[in-house]
């Protein structure tokens, strides 16, 4: 059996600090990934113990709250805290999801959090979104057409073309099925993922797209479209509940009619 090993600066560091909690409501231990590249130190994990009574209910929450009140280089993304702009995504008791979505309740007596797998970590629970965004530019994500629209016209879509797209306009792109994926970790520098390819059928599946062959033709490839093996962890980890596996099926079954 092969045996795999973590290289000497990327193994974890047996030791951390520990933030007791400021006040002594009912506390809860926050075990954090800390990673900081320009310090030459190996990661490590951080006890952060939270008074739950004094902290909003989500992950998010507790986020804040540590940097806030117990160590402000703790690093982490966060916008919008309503589940929409995909920001926060990490890895929280091992799923990976949206912290401002996750109630602390919901996680175990000590929840563990670290940032998204397989992919650089540019600072703590900071990942580097880098080549994910590249593979989206690659699918060229927006309507592309040949026939000129009248001016001051638009391009008009019936109910029933428009409701073709549900289910794939809301993703937010915060890679959390593409990370989930084993396709992905081993094959990222090919394989598009589900992300990336849910919404590369968004724009397949627009009624006012005419650009569907060319489309096609860059995604029939062995790596950038086949690799996906319909393990199902993408619509498990989907924050919006939406699975890129349907949306890639639906690809494959177009560039199957293609060859009848």
């Amino acid at each position: 059996m092969a045996t795999f090993t973590l290289p000497k600066n990327s193994k974890i560091r047996k030791t951390g600090e520990v933030h007791e909690a400021l006040t002594g409501g009912k506390t809860r231990s926050f075990k954090v990934y800390r990673y900081d590249p320009d310090s030459g130190e190996n990661p490590r994990y951080d006890t952060f113990k939270i008074d739950t009574e004094d902290c909003g209910p989500m992950v998010l929450d507790a986020l804040i709250k540590m940097k806030s009140e117990q160590d402000a280089t703790l690093t982490f993304r966060r916008s919008c805290r309503e589940g929409i702009c995909g920001s926060c995504a990490m890895n929280i008791d091992g799923k990976n999801g949206l912290a401002c979505t996750t109630a602390i309740e919901d996680c175990g007596k000590e929840v563990k959090i670290t940032p998204l797998p397989h992919m650089e970590v540019v600072k703590d629970l900071v990942p580097d979104f880098t080549h994910f965004y590249a593979q989206y530019a690659s699918i060229q994500p927006w309507l592309k057409t040949v026939t000129p629209t009248p001016s001051g016209k638009e391009r008009l879509q019936s109910p029933e073309d428009r409701a073709k797209l549900d289910g794939l306009y809301e993703c937010i792109l915060c890679a959390c099925c593409q990370t989930s994926c084993p396709s992905y970790w081993w094959n990222s520098d090919k394989f598009l993922g589900p992300a990336i390819l849910l919404q590369a059928y968004r724009w397949l599946a627009d009624s006012r797209d005419e650009m569907t062959g060319e489309r096609l033709d860059e995604l029939e490839d062995p790596f950038r479209l086949y690799r996906c093996h319909t393990i199902m962890n993408c619509a498990n980890a989907c924050p919006k509940g939406l699975s890129p596996a349907k949306a890639i099926a639906e690809i494959k079954k177009m560039t199957a009619a293609r060859e009848i």
